[in-house]
């Protein structure tokens, strides 16, 4: 679930930055273009695709270049034939050093070609932009990862650390396989590493075009659902009841819409807020400030959570996303139900959301139920100056003038189940997303060219530098 940090265009939009260059086509990106066009026209939704077909399909490039069967793991569960990944292995010259990872899912949203201008399952590129199902989440860094390894291979590139990739599947979809948390509960030495490079980061774009800043993801949110039920006897419309079913949740929605959970940071929105804080109105910029000194303070809240991406990462958040009630036009309902989805902050459970939920409707006939639980809750990987030095070193040269700042992502990722098991997880893409963030998990999902091949060069140059790294 890519999420380039939309936090921002409002918050930076006064910031000086350079305007990205036109895109020049070198042979080199015009073999990885090949290579991406494959992958994003491989179909990997959950309902008709395959991600162990996209895992083959990428597992040939990687032979074509010379690596061993030996260094090529494909893994998969019976029970979900689809949804398998690989696991490919770069041997470094030192045993001894940790490796590190690279990550990446194969799987996308689903999409329907009657509500896209574009057939979203064919590469198009228009205007500038790659457009595609996957084309930015999260095929966009699959297929770099893979070409990076490709061109190491291919030069002969010896790397003192040995370098990993894991494509897996299943992580846009809570309940479904997730290839991530397999790998991590059943095949840890497999992916064993210091550090892992994920999707996540990335920088914001104005609408003209310009960058605004470029950021390393440092932590997410809790992604949960959760059930909202009421029943009832029912009956004929003619003859309503003094309770309703359709009422009783109404009343409870509107509880949770007021509700406002606590104001939290973590080092990471602290660095964030702090790294920004030029950059805000002043009325903003003095709200945060007050709010990192007294997160109760109600008058600078009100402030704060008016800007809806300051609001998105201040604290746990909780939305209705679906409703479903009643069985007739002409009967009282007898059940009505809600999905309520929570983006819960890091320190929070899953079950202290629940109650609270509870408590705030304050109805026993509305019951509230934890839904498929998709992970328990991940602190966030340290702000580690050998991960976050190299990358923000690298961004400063390839991207002079921008504002470098660190993220905690609203959404989430796969690397909330391998932070947990000590391989800490980084969001690290140098892709820079248009302030509709790219249409990802909506309609006409697009990339800019230039972009794309600017993340390829950023990735290729960084992992360089991390499969050498000291320490």
């Amino acid at each position: 679930m890519f999420k380039p940090l939309a936090l921002a265009a409002a918050l930076l939009a006064g910031a000086a930055a350079p305007a990205l260059a036109q895109a020049q086509v070198r042979p080199d990106q015009a073999a990885f273009r090949a290579l991406y066009k494959e992958l994003v026209e491989t179909n990997t939704t959950l309902s008709s695709g395959s991600c162990t077909l996209a895992a083959e399909r990428m597992a040939a490039h990687l032979k074509a270049a010379g690596f061993p069967d030996s260094d090529l793991h494909f893994f998969s569960v019976p029970e979900h034939p689809k949804e398998g990944g690989l696991v490919a292995v770069y041997p470094g010259k030192d045993p001894k050093a940790k490796a590190v990872l690279m990550l990446a899912h194969l799987d996308v949203v689903e999409a329907k070609r009657e509500d896209w201008t574009r057939d979203p399952f064919t590469l198009i590129e228009e205007d500038g932009q790659f457009y595609a199902r996957g084309a930015g989440d999260d095929k966009a860094q699959a297929a770099i990862w893979v070409d990076t390894l490709v061109r190491f291979k291919t030069e002969g590139f010896k790397p003192r650390r040995t370098l990993k990739l894991a494509l897996t599947c299943g992580e846009e979809t809570n309940g479904a396989f997730n290839g991530a948390e397999y790998l991590a509960k059943t095949k840890r030495d497999l992916i064993d590493a210091a550090f892992a490079v994920n999707e996540g980061g990335g920088g914001a774009l104005t609408p003209d075009g310009k960058p605004l800043f470029l950021g390393i993801q440092v932590g997410e949110k809790l992604s949960q659902n959760y059930t909202l039920e009421v029943t009832n006897p029912g009956g004929h419309s003619s003859r309503p009841r003094p309770d309703n079913a359709i009422y009783d949740l109404v009343h409870a929605l509107a509880a949770i819409e007021a509700y406002r959970f606590p104001v939290a940071f973590t080092d990471t929105t602290r660095d964030f807020f702090n790294r920004t804080a030029a950059q805000r109105t002043p009325a903003l910029r003095d709200a945060l400030a007050t709010l990192m000194k007294d997160p109760n303070d109600a008058a600078a809240r009100a402030v704060a959570d008016k800007d809806i991406d300051v609001h998105s990462i201040l604290h746990t958040n909780c939305v209705a996303t679906q409703l479903d009630a009643g069985h007739a036009t002409n009967a009282l309902p007898q059940r009505a139900r809600a999905n309520v989805n929570c983006r819960i902050f890091p320190g929070t459970s899953a079950e202290a959301v629940r109650q609270t939920l509870s408590d705030v409707i304050g109805n026993p006939k509305v019951s509230v139920a934890i839904r498929e639980v998709r992970n328990a809750p991940a602190p966030p990987p340290p702000l580690d100056p050998k991960v976050l030095g190299p990358a923000e070193k690298l961004a400063a040269e390839m991207f002079p003038g921008l504002s470098q700042v660190r993220t905690m992502s609203a959404g989430a990722t796969d690397g909330a189940f391998l932070t947990p098991v000590g391989i800490p997880t980084y969001g690290i893409s140098g892709m820079f997303i248009t302030p509709d963030g790219g249409g990802m998990h909506g309609l006409n999902e697009h990339i800019g060219v230039k972009s794309l091949y600017d993340s390829r060069d950023y990735l290729y140059r960084l992992m360089k530098i991390y499969g050498d790294l000291k320490g």
